[in-house]
């Protein structure tokens, strides 16, 4: 049978999902997990009808990257983290059609970027994404030739010191959300005039020094992959561990804040 897995991941100690040689990867653990639990054959690359969702990049997050291939009926969530990486947790699942494919299937991907950014001006981060959204060519945001067309819903919230950025799209080409943070931030900041949109969205290439860098990976989550058809399943034992695991990591996170404040403070003299 084929079935769908949603994972939950922390892509700091992962140089991304795809697999490559000599480092590892978020799909390196998958698979090192199947062979653990004789699902796929030491000489096997990978199992029938496996495919993912997305590729995120080295440092990037997840909370539903979507992978699907050919198992037993045994292998649910919970028996699938027995396994993996204790960075990687599968938290819900679907059981699919035999051609189902987890990358060409999906209709829609969300990416949230949570950006740091206390001096922006929320107005101007929301006109940068409302000129963003619709149907463009995105090809001075992505390193990639092609399909760089793309209808993009971008919505921006406050969140503290936090601009929360939503990206919405069929797919991502390379590096491309990272940009738009780094855009957006730009023109919220002031360090970029708001016509800096419209000259990223032109079709004139932009030279290297007025093209837009990709802002760090690491507040980056692909947040949502939707599907017509398959209904996901939450395994109430494996989302609770994930719950638990992500809950030990925001407390570990926090601290660390805390100590770097201590620092910062005392360093200023306060």
């Amino acid at each position: 049978m084929r079935r769908a897995f949603r994972l939950a991941y922390d892509g700091r100690p992962f140089h991304g999902f795809q697999r490559q040689p000599d480092v590892p990867t978020v799909a390196d653990a998958l698979l090192d997990a199947l062979r653990a639990h004789g699902v796929l054959d030491a000489t096997a690359a990978t199992p029938p009808g496996y495919a993912a969702a997305g590729r995120t990049d080295a440092g990037v997050s997840a909370l539903a990257q979507t992978v699907a291939f050919d198992c037993p009926a045994w292998l649910t969530p919970r028996a699938l983290n027995a396994e993996l990486h204790d960075a990687v947790w599968a938290w819900a699942h679907a059981d699919v059609p035999d051609g189902f494919h987890a990358t060409h299937d999906a209709v829609a991907r969300e990416y949230v970027y949570h950006l740091h950014a206390p001096d922006a001006a929320l107005e101007r981060a929301r006109d940068a994404a409302r000129r963003l959204s619709g149907a463009h060519d995105f090809h001075n945001l992505t390193s990639d030739d092609t399909g760089t067309e793309r209808d993009l819903t971008l919505s921006v919230a406050p969140d503290g010191d936090f601009v929360v950025l939503r990206a919405r799209a069929g797919g991502f080409p390379r590096g491309f959300v990272r940009r738009v943070a780094s855009l957006v931030r730009g023109v919220a900041t002031g360090a970029a005039s708001p016509s800096k949109v419209e000259r990223v969205l032109a079709a004139a290439p932009l030279p290297g020094p007025e093209g837009v860098p990709e802002a760090p990976p690491e507040p980056l989550v692909l947040a949502g992959v939707d599907y017509d058809g398959p209904s996901f399943e939450r395994d109430e034992r494996a989302a609770r561990d994930t719950r638990a695991f992500f809950a030990d990591e925001r407390a570990t996170r926090r601290a660390l804040a805390r100590v770097a404040g201590t620092v910062v403070d005392g360093v200023a003299g306060r």
